[in-house]
């Protein structure tokens, strides 16, 4: 599979979504010591998003972390009048997560960490069920690997080096 990795430019406007904020504490001889991590997903609704896990000492440094580093590590998913291409099922640890297109007006049927990842893809109609660990990392992680796996027609017919014009004409 080949990575569709997209290199930021200052133009794109990529907008922040927290998905997670979970406090750690680490108990030493001192007392304890509370330290934050936040998972963050960025995306410009166009189909370019990516996550990142920032840990701080504050909850805000943490999510400033979190967005920096998703916007390391951007990738572009096909989105197609608002919806995925295809069915799509994919295993990240121990989440499932399985993806549907839907016809438009259909609306968002997802939850959780996958709705903020879609959300911010772009993707306005589709059905998504997550099954196995409803821990948000992994299903951040499995919806990212779900939606970049994907390809749609127009990447399929020049994998196989046949011109669209052709499937379109019959």
């Amino acid at each position: 599979m080949a990575t569709n990795r997209v290199k930021i430019n200052s133009d794109v406007e990529l907008k922040d979504r927290l998905v997670a904020i979970n406090r750690v504490t680490k108990v030493t001889k001192g007392g304890r010591t509370f330290t934050f991590a936040a998972i963050v997903v960025v995306g410009d609704g166009n189909g370019v998003i990516g996550w990142g896990l920032g840990k701080a000492g504050e909850v805000t440094a943490a999510i400033a972390k979190g967005v920096e580093a998703a916007k390391k590590n951007l990738v572009k998913v096909p989105v197609i009048k608002g919806t995925i291409p295809h069915e799509k099922e994919v295993a990240f640890g121990g989440a499932r997560v399985f993806l549907k297109p839907a016809a438009a007006g259909t609306g968002m049927v997802a939850g959780g960490a996958m709705r903020a990842v879609l959300e911010s893809a772009g993707v306005k109609d589709v059905l998504a069920k997550s099954k196995g660990s409803s821990n948000p990392h992994n299903l951040v992680k499995a919806t990212i690997k779900a939606l970049s796996e994907m390809r749609d027609a127009y990447t399929v017919a020049q994998e196989r080096g046949i011109s669209m014009e052709k499937v379109f004409r019959g």
